[in-house]
């Protein structure tokens, strides 16, 4: 209540900030997004020949990797670029979801220090007008301008800076786990594809009897 009723927007982006944060930490632990040992069951799945659509459904709906994983095994029959192609668009997808709210987040950091400015001239604004309406003569009225004014800027640099922090913290955390899952789904795309592009060698035809 000490800085006026610019604290409200600033209290209102602290709470969507925690929210995105909370749901982004839980959303993104590496046990979600890529459970340990997948890619080589996964692979392991797709040389015995056990992928019937069931199969495929519950893969793709149990993580972002199994998701794009399954992705490939889907069009596994088909040549190496239309399942390389497969996987590219799938992982933008899957991208874009990982990334989620993020934006909210770097928005939220960009504009704290702005509602802080925004209270601090407010709060001045205030300050000068009570100087002109009373003088000088009492400096609780200019103390109170000056508090309002120090507490918004407070407020909004608390607020944007650990904001900003864990915005670059996710996004590099999600592009670090873009590059895995390419490491993964070029693995499977070589089980996929290597084999079975590989000519086999035709037997020497046996020379003719002199």
């Amino acid at each position: 209540m000490a800085g006026g009723w610019a604290m409200a927007p600033i209290v209102f982006c602290s709470a969507i900030a925690l929210a995105i944060v909370l749901e982004r930490f839980w959303s993104l632990r590496r046990a979600s997004v890529m459970p340990p040992g997948l890619g080589e069951e996964v692979r392991e799945w797709a040389r015995s020949g056990r992928l019937d659509p069931q199969h495929l459904d519950a893969l793709s709906a149990g993580s972002p990797l199994g998701e794009l994983l399954g992705a490939a095994l889907r069009v596994r029959d088909r040549s190496r670029e239309l399942i390389k192609e497969r996987i590219e668009d799938t992982g933008r997808h899957v991208a874009h979801r990982m990334e989620r709210y993020l934006n909210t987040l770097g928005t939220i950091a960009l504009i704290g220090p702005l509602l802080g400015l925004f209270g601090t001239v407010i709060g001045l604004i205030r300050m000068f007008l009570d100087v002109m309406r009373g003088g000088v003569g009492d400096p609780m009225k200019m103390a109170g301008g000056i508090g309002e004014a120090l507490i918004c800027t407070a407020s909004g640099l608390v607020v944007a800076i650990p904001a900003y922090v864990l915005h670059r913290y996710f996004r590099s955390r999600v592009t670090g786990y873009c590059v895995e899952m390419e490491k993964q789904a070029t693995a499977l795309l070589d089980d996929l594809t290597v084999g079975a592009t590989t000519p086999v060698p035709r037997p020497r035809r046996a020379p003719a009897a002199g």
